[in-house]
């Protein structure tokens, strides 16, 4: 399961983790996103030790989602020494998502 936590600034976030951050922009009243959540949780009990997700509410954050164009929920944002590098709109299979993790975030 992805962890709560708080920080200073999203850009303190992503630029102090020492392995990449996938970020999830979901909204609670979206269907797709909350099956994202449940595809998540398995990826994150597989791949926790390599990569960190982060889970972003855009309707709390709508600055985060405009300056990261966030036009289509769920969108999974890849950030690694803090620089957006991959970005995947819509649901993705868990098994084909840690596949482009376990490449990306290498």
């Amino acid at each position: 399961m992805a962890t709560k936590k708080k920080f200073g600034s999203f850009r303190e976030l992503i630029a102090s983790s020492s392995k990449p951050v996938l970020v999830d922009f979901y909204a609670p009243w979206c269907g797709p996103c909350q099956m994202m959540a449940k595809i998540l949780e398995e990826v994150n009990a597989r791949m926790s030790q390599s990569v960190q997700i982060v889970k972003i509410n855009t309707e709390n954050y709508p600055d985060l989602a405009s300056q990261y164009r966030i036009q289509s929920l769920p969108t999974l944002v890849l950030f690694k020494q803090g620089q957006p590098i991959d970005r995947i709109e819509g649901v993705v299979p868990a098994q084909k998502l840690i596949e482009r993790l376990q490449i990306l975030a290498s």
